[in-house]
C-alpha cells in the first residue's frame, strides 16, 4: 500500500466527515512520498485549538509519523468546514535538501 493510502486509512480512526490527503512530494526535492497534505473534518475536533488537533492526528497516525518527512495538516470541525470549504493552497518549497 502507498503511503498516501496508509495515511487516509489510519486517518480514518478519526471517523472524518471529508478527509483528502495529498502527496505533495513533487513540490520538493527529497524523492517519492515524503511530503504530504491532509484536510481532515471531524466532530472530534470540536473544542480543540489547533494544536491539540494536530496532536490528536499525530497520535492517530503513531509510528507512521516516522515514515515520511512533512505532513501539512488543515484540520476543520464540519460546521468550520462548511464555511471555508476548502484547504489553503501549499506553499512552494522552502528548500530543505537541495543538491
Amino acid at each position: 500500500m502507498i503511503m498516501q493510502q496508509r495515511i487516509e486509512s489510519a486517518l480514518g480512526a478519526l471517523n472524518p466527515a471529508h478527509l483528502d490527503v495529498l502527496d505533495e512530494s513533487h513540490m520538493h526535492s527529497r524523492g517519492l512520498q515524503t511530503h504530504f497534505k491532509a484536510v481532515v473534518v471531524s466532530d472530534q475536533f470540536a473544542g480543540l485549538n489547533s494544536v491539540k488537533r494536530h496532536q490528536k492526528v499525530y497520535a492517530t497516525l503513531g509510528d507512521l509519523m516516522g515514515e515520511f518527512h512533512a505532513l501539512a495538516l488543515h484540520t476543520y470541525t464540519p460546521e468550520e468546514w462548511a464555511k471555508v470549504g476548502a484547504a489553503p493552497a501549499s506553499p512552494t518549497c522552502a528548500g530543505g535538501s537541495k543538491h
